[in-house]
């Protein structure tokens, strides 16, 4: 990983390493803006973030990242049809009370999207099923009581909807439990993957 990728997530140095240099990027729940601030230094990106929490919100605003306070689920409307050119959401999907409807404006935002997301087929997490608990992992850490987490979903479901959106998975990069490259591919995924990056484009 380049030095100035060293302050990102891995899974989020990933994510940055897929989106085209110049691309005008949407990155949807974007924290304190870590993302959009590396694209813009390295690779000459024009981007928007969008973020409600009060405190990521300040850290975006402290590193200069533009950035709009906007609920996810509601008020996606404020863009226009193809206003960008990709929209990154990562490791968001799972907290939003309707995930098929934040896809569907982020196909009609731009035409090609990157997806992040836990795997809730994880074996670990079956196991903990098995124990009579809900699962817990670097992926997933939260108890049942203080998740953010609204949805939980396999890869197997997640690659479902996609297809039931017309949306078509371009790349599809599984992340181990630390958060790194996977070499897994098929089925194995859904029960070795931490979590998975996905690269889609509308059909």
């Amino acid at each position: 990983m380049s030095a100035n990728k060293r302050g990102l997530r891995p899974d989020l140095a990933l994510v940055a390493d897929l989106v085209p240099a110049g691309s005008r990027v949407l990155d949807l729940g974007c924290g304190g803006g870590e993302l959009l601030d590396v694209l813009t230094r390295t690779k000459g990106c024009r981007g928007t973030g969008v973020e409600k929490d009060p405190e990521e919100v300040l850290s975006a605003i402290r590193r200069g990242v533009p950035l709009i306070e906007l609920d996810l689920d509601t008020q996606l409307d404020e863009f226009a049809d193809g206003s960008y050119d990709i929209v990154v959401l990562s490791r968001t999907l799972q907290t939003v009370r309707h995930p098929q409807q934040l896809l569907q404006e982020m196909a009609r935002i731009a035409p090609r999207m990157v997806v992040s997301m836990p795997n809730f087929g994880l074996w670990r997490h079956r196991l903990r099923l098995l124990t009579g608990h809900m699962p817990r992992s670097k992926d997933l850490p939260f108890s049942w009581y203080d998740t953010p987490n609204l949805h939980h979903a396999t890869l197997v479901d997640l690659e479902e909807l996609f297809v039931r959106l017309g949306l078509r998975v371009e790349q599809r990069i599984p992340l181990d439990e630390a958060g790194r490259v996977g070499r897994l591919g098929g089925r194995a995924a859904n029960l070795m993957a931490g979590a998975a990056v996905y690269v889609l484009v509308t059909n």
